[in-house]
This record gives structure tokens, sequence and C-alpha cells, in this order.
């Protein structure tokens, strides 16, 4: 019988689940070593190994790529956008067109509860005081919700983003969540993100062209000069590079952290 991600723990106790779940990860990860990016993401739409899986998108700069991906597979698959409430307008309007022109067929919205707002962020000021807290706010809790019943979750990350993901797997344990993570792009360098867009001529993000190769929040995202990081435009001047929904022990993986 296949053991799934969702089960609950063993009378053991959560220790033996998650040995059972990184001997899983391993699994995946040496059956799938010699494939592309399509072949892992079957792989983890379809492999019985992997569980209910969702993909989770920004819908920013280079998220058309594995939109596309996705849409090719299964359009079926449930596609997890997050709306912070301090989004730019493009990226709202980008992503309904995108979602139109991919037919993806099961696109949840996903928003903080707005009491939760009011009673933790009531004038809109946390991310100057504390961005840690209002990107748990407004993305990690609210993902954490939407996540609940699935076994893992498709994200677009890249080993040549940071030196943080250098090393970074196709699959990956999720502690203390036990979600599996799939990592379709891992290996793609730049090159073959824009190759792929203009061979399949996918839309950019209209933000792209204007300067900012790496999009989030608008009040935390800044133009990019020439020659600079691409990501050196999300919470410039701040020590901090990831919004939090991805961890390495359950806490944030910072650049230059290990991963």
């Amino acid at each position: 019988m296949t053991l799934h991600l969702a089960q609950k723990t063993p009378p053991g106790g959560p220790g033996i689940r998650l040995d059972a779940l990184r001997d899983k990860v391993a699994t995946l990860n040496t059956r799938y070593r010699h494939h592309g990016a399509t072949a892992v993401l079957e792989g983890a739409l379809r492999d019985p190994e992997a569980g209910r899986i969702a993909l989770v998108s920004s819908f920013g700069a280079e998220s058309v790529v594995l939109l596309h991906l996705v849409a090719m597979v299964d359009r079926a698959t449930p596609v997890l956008f997050i709306d912070t409430r301090l989004l730019f307008t493009e990226t709202l309007v980008y992503q309904q067109e995108l979602a139109e022109r991919l037919r993806l067929e099961d696109v949840r919205i996903i928003k903080a509860d707005r009491t939760a707002l009011q009673d933790r962020d009531p004038y809109g000021a946390l991310r100057l005081n504390d961005p840690d807290a209002c990107c748990a706010l407004r993305k990690t809790e609210p993902l954490e919700t939407a996540l609940q019943g699935f076994d893992g979750w498709i994200t677009g990350r890249k080993r040549f983003q940071n030196r943080s993901r250098a090393a970074l797997d196709f699959f990956e344990l999720e502690e203390p969540t036990g979600r599996i993570k799939v990592n379709p792009l891992a290996r793609w360098a730049p090159e073959d993100v824009r190759a792929y867009m203009e061979e399949n001529r996918l839309p950019r993000h209209p933000l792209v062209a204007r300067g900012y190769p790496s999009i989030g929040c608008a009040p935390c995202t800044s133009k990019v000069a020439p020659g600079e990081d691409p990501r050196s435009g999300r919470w410039r001047g701040r020590d901090k590079d990831e919004c939090g929904i991805h961890f390495v022990n359950g806490r944030a993986v910072r650049q230059g952290e290990s991963a």
C-alpha cells in the first residue's frame, strides 16, 4: 500500500513520520535525477508517491514558464495565487490575462483575513516597522491555510537565483509541515528561461521591461539598475531577500545561509 503524505502521524511519533518522508523524497529525487522539468512536473502531478499537489505562483517576472508547463501537463492543477492587497495593479491584470490565455481551470485567489489585517496592520504600516511580520500576515499564513489538504506544492525556484538555492533538488521535504516541495526548474539557467519564453511566445510581465526583473508587493519592490542582482530591488536596503514562504527547518532562509 502506498503511504500518502497526508496520513496521520504513526504511533512511533512525528520523528518516525518525517524519516519516512525523507526517504520518500530521496526516492523521488533518485527516480527523476536524470529527467527534465516536464518529466519532473508530470511525476509530481501523477506519481502516487508525491500525493496531492498544488502550484503556488506569484504571476511574477518568470512565472509564465512554470504556468505554461503546468497547463501543458494538466490544466486542472490547482493554482494558488496570493493577493497580498499590496501588489502592483499590473500584476493583478497580468494574473487574469495569463490564466485566461493558458486556460487554467482552477486558479484560487488567496488573501489574508480582513479581521487579521485590521487587528495586526490597521494602517498598512507594518511593512515599514517589521517587514517579516507583514509577509507572515499577508503571505505565509494565508498560504499555509490554503495548503491544508495538499501533500505538496510546486515552486518556480531555481539554483541560479541565489547562493542558498545552489544545491536545490527537484524534490524537498518541507519541515515541520511534512509537505513535499517540487522544483521542476531547479536546474534551469537564465538563458533557459528566456529561450522557453521566446520559443513559446509567452507574454512577459509588463513591469519587466520597465526595470523590475523580480516583482513582489509594490511598496517593497524597486527598479533594478543594469549590473545589479535581479533580486536587489526586493526589500532594498534591508537584511531580507525571502518573503518567508520558503523555509528550512521551520525558518526563512537568508541569502548566504546553507540550504
